[in-house]
């Protein structure tokens, strides 16, 4: 049981939109804040960015920098050689999961032009070719939306989101580590005034730890001085019928409660 901290403000369902796939990589935001953004930046990119396709679809003004140190050359190699294996062992056997063994192909062809893969990775410090701080990720850059997935690493940049928040219209990030990490994430949650939460998921990929938590939580925050909210009380449950799915099909979707 979690927290009331963590209890996302009253939006009107009308108002919330899944961005991104039905499964791991979809996301739910305010779809009044879509227009309000000019800068996309992701931490964490791996081989998903169909959140990413889908909102530069909805706003293509947006500029779109991501940054993944581990996506590169060997990554790719590694990802292809493993799934012909999977091919020639009959583990992949539908169009689609045959069409995503060249994934590579959809990477070059996104990637290209105004939308920027950044092979660093993202850190408290900056380290020439290799590391890149928040601050220097968002230097000279407003109207943006933060999405961070960087499995654990979150928790040594949250001063630093803080520090921006002024220029964040929109942040979704995934906790890792969830029972270990609550305190750090509850004082993020009271620090950053001017971002509200206003939806939470579990990620029920590793599934509950030995005390009932889920191991990640998505959590979108909404700038409250760009949107207009109400002081209505939210009801909900959670998960949302018909807005949130599964991370993954062979596990039952995580309950949520709060005190």
């Amino acid at each position: 049981m979690f927290s009331k901290k963590l209890k996302p403000i009253f939006i009107s369902k009308k108002n919330l939109m899944r961005i991104g796939p039905k499964k791991d990589g979809g996301y739910v935001i305010d779809k009044r804040i879509i227009n309000k953004i000019d800068h996309l930046i992701v931490c964490g990119v791996h081989d998903d960015w169909s959140f990413e396709n889908q909102f530069l679809k909805l706003n293509n003004k947006t500029l779109l920098n991501a940054y993944d140190h581990s996506v590169n050359s060997y990554f790719w190699k590694k990802r292809f050689l493993k799934d012909m294996i999977e091919f020639f062992l009959l583990k992949k056997t539908t169009i689609h999961k045959i069409v995503n063994i060249f994934k590579y192909i959809d990477y070059l062809f996104f990637f290209r032009g105004k939308n920027k893969h950044y092979k660093l990775k993202i850190s408290s410090k900056n380290i020439k070719n290799k590391e890149i701080s928040i601050n220097n990720v968002l230097k000279n850059k407003k109207n943006i939306l933060l999405k961070v997935d960087i499995e654990g690493d979150e928790y040594k940049i949250l001063k630093n989101i803080k520090k921006n928040s002024n220029k964040i219209n929109c942040l979704i990030i995934e906790f890792h580590f969830i029972k270990q990490k609550l305190k750090k994430i509850y004082d993020f949650v009271d620090k950053v005034k001017n971002l509200k939460i206003i939806h939470i998921h579990a990620n029920n990929v590793a599934g509950l730890d030995k005390y009932g938590f889920p191991l990640a939580i998505e959590i979108t925050f909404v700038n409250s001085d760009l949107i207009k909210t109400t002081k209505k009380r939210n009801l909900r449950s959670y998960p949302i019928f018909e807005i949130d799915y599964p991370s993954v099909n062979r596990r039952n979707d995580i309950k949520l409660s709060f005190k």
